[in-house]
């Protein structure tokens, strides 16, 4: 077998068992954590409730930076394209990866054996995303 044939299979195998394995191995052997903000204010109300004011504000301040810094490349409201854009990515890369190994299928179109394992990688890896 060619070297690179076992590089695609390895990529491709790997692309689609790996998230679903991490996902289950997170699920059967980390605990969730049980610490939530809602829980946080209720034992907060029931033990120390001079706190809870400071507590909710406090909290309040922290997800408000959290937003702030996530759309701090966005100013104002992005166009809907820009969204559209943004959400077919993956999907036309996806469709124009199958494509190209279906044409490499012809004789007369070859594709170079590294493109193609990184085609089989793209197609494994959003297989894998698709079966968690």
């Amino acid at each position: 077998m060619e070297p690179m044939t076992i590089l695609t299979l390895i990529g491709t195998l790997g692309g689609m068992l790996i998230p679903p394995i991490v996902d289950f191995v997170k699920k059967k052997f980390i605990p969730a954590s049980n610490d939530t903000p809602e829980r946080t204010m209720g034992t907060l109300a029931t033990t120390k409730p001079d706190v809870l004011a400071a507590y909710t504000e406090s909290l309040g301040k922290y997800l408000d930076a959290q937003t702030r810094f996530f759309n701090r490349d966005i100013s104002g409201v992005p166009s809907l394209w820009v969204i559209n854009l943004r959400a077919a990515i993956r999907p036309l890369s996806v469709v124009g990866a199958f494509l190209i190994i279906g044409l490499d299928t012809i004789q007369w179109f070859k594709v170079d054996p590294s493109t193609r394992a990184a085609l089989f990688v793209i197609i494994g890896n959003w297989l894998g995303s698709r079966i968690t």
